[in-house]
């Protein structure tokens, strides 16, 4: 049960706890790589198998059956196009805003092969809200836990958006599943929020007619161990020659296979204004 709270102290108390996942400057200085990078490969892998096997979960159920057919749908941190393309044949014209020109690259090739019309805006929403127009549905998947000022995201989105408004995320940070190795590796303990109800409660604090469904992800997070040493060499900021010591800690600790996600889907129409 949600606990009504003032929508400026939930923004704030957001912020925060974003903000507490900040790496301690000691240890980002000495990363080989960027922590927080995402694969444009590996994103489009995801991408092509969502093609390839769409998915009847409730964030694609609720897109489709507030799109109109040949309406248009705005993707806000779109990536390939994971979230949007496998409406490809209800789609009139997909507007996708991404932080990536690469990730926009590999949504543009996706979508003339579907025969989608698209308009890339590389950006970060809301700053380029003003050069999408409004469209009949939005999306916005796997991306609130990189927005610090999400009532400004939130309140964009809406604005921009005629039939309906779904954002999909994990329940917990995408990072939490690497906790024990920070404390292995770094004595480092990570933060437990925010989580999907904090968002779940900005968005209704802010007005907005909010309907919550969650599922078990459809995808395992790693599909080999190799593969999840890899990325947790970055993202735990070591050495990549460290891959093994790091596959042979994540087999002591316990912690594979990796349990998979909940994701919650949170949507609502806007109010006619």
């Amino acid at each position: 049960m949600l606990v009504s709270m003032d929508a400026e102290e939930l923004v704030t108390r957001w912020r925060e706890r974003l903000e507490s996942w900040a790496i301690p400057e000691e240890i980002l200085a000495k990363a080989p790589a960027d922590p927080w990078s995402h694969s444009p490969e590996r994103f489009g892998t995801r991408t092509d198998r969502a093609l390839a096997e769409p998915d009847d979960g409730p964030t694609m159920t609720r897109l489709a059956e507030a799109l109109p057919d040949q309406g248009t749908l705005l993707d806000v941190g779109s990536g390939p196009g994971a979230s949007s393309l496998p409406l490809a044949r209800r789609i009139g014209h997909l507007y996708a805003v991404d932080t990536s020109a690469r990730m926009l690259e590999g949504l543009t090739l996706r979508a003339d092969k579907l025969g989608v019309p698209v308009t890339t805006v590389e950006g970060r929403w809301p700053d380029v809200a003003d050069r999408v127009p409004v469209a009949d549905v939005s999306i916005s998947a796997h991306v609130v836990y990189n927005v610090p000022d999400l009532d400004g995201f939130l309140r964009a989105l809406d604005a921009r958006t005629r039939g309906r408004v779904v954002l999909e995320l994990p329940h917990r940070h995408p990072m939490s599943w690497m906790t024990p190795l920070w404390e292995h590796f770094h004595g480092v303990s990570r933060p437990v929020r925010p989580i999907a109800e904090d968002c779940v409660a900005l968005a209704a604090a802010l007005g907005y007619p909010v309907q919550v469904e969650e599922r078990e992800a459809p995808l395992e997070r790693f599909t080999s161990l190799e593969e999840l040493a890899e990325s947790a060499c970055r993202r735990v900021c070591l050495d990549p020659s460290r891959a093994a010591e790091v596959a042979a800690t994540v087999l002591e600790l316990g912690m594979w296979p990796v349990p998979r996600d909940r994701w919650v889907t949170i949507w609502w129409d806007p109010k006619p204004a």
